[in-house]
């Protein structure tokens, strides 16, 4: 019987946070009102903060979404074995697919919070060092495999294909540039650096 308490209060949970990515999307962060929340899940504000405050809602959100980014990105690395098939499924999976992916919005949507929160920071610090590891060790593998010569240190390398990727995100959902473009700059950026053009075609939008 407790066991289905738990079950159903966590469903529960699990909607309220679709409900805040909602709301957020619709409204933005800055601007975000419990009763956004209240509307999107189709309950009453006072019904929301029998799961916390709206502070605690977002940063639970928001580390959600840096989960589910960091492990879809993983999984799609890890169906590889060749270092250079790795590569390629990194840069493709972590692209947004334009103006509307909602996940990728999400996460810049709670960007500017760091600049002035500290619990953020820490977040946004998390999801970028969990790419940069991404990166590295498919770099370190490729460099083992005989695929890769690295022009230099190979976290070096991938903070810089993630920053790269952050810039370009940017463009991605202000419309200025489209996915295709940015796999394409980013393909070059690994050609330089890697010594091996990346061929084949894109991965279908991971959103």
């Amino acid at each position: 019987m407790a066991a289905r308490k738990g079950t159903g209060k966590e469903n529960r949970r699990t909607e309220l946070g679709k409900a805040v990515e909602r709301a957020v999307l619709v409204r933005g962060l800055e601007g975000l009102r419990l009763r956004d929340v209240a509307d999107q899940a189709g309950v009453t504000p006072a019904a929301v903060l029998y799961y916390g405050d709206l502070d605690a809602l977002v940063h639970s959100t928001y580390q959600e979404a840096i989960e589910r980014y960091s492990k879809e990105r993983e999984e799609a690395a890890d169906r590889f074995d060749d270092a250079r098939d790795k590569l390629r499924a990194c840069i493709d999976h972590g692209v947004a697919g334009g103006p509307d992916d909602a996940l990728t919005r999400l996460l810049f949507e709670y960007w500017p919070r760091c600049l002035r929160d500290a619990r953020a920071a820490a977040l946004d610090s998390a999801l970028t060092e969990r790419q940069i590891a991404v990166y590295s060790g498919i770099l370190v593998l490729g460099q083992a495999q005989g695929h890769f010569l690295l022009q230099d240190p190979p976290r070096l390398l991938a903070a810089n294909f993630v920053a790269m990727e952050d810039g370009y995100q940017m463009e991605v959902l202000a419309g200025r540039r489209t996915r295709t473009e940015v796999i394409a700059a980013l393909r070059s950026y690994a050609r330089a650096v890697t010594g091996h053009e990346l061929t084949g075609h894109e991965e279908a939008d991971p959103a």
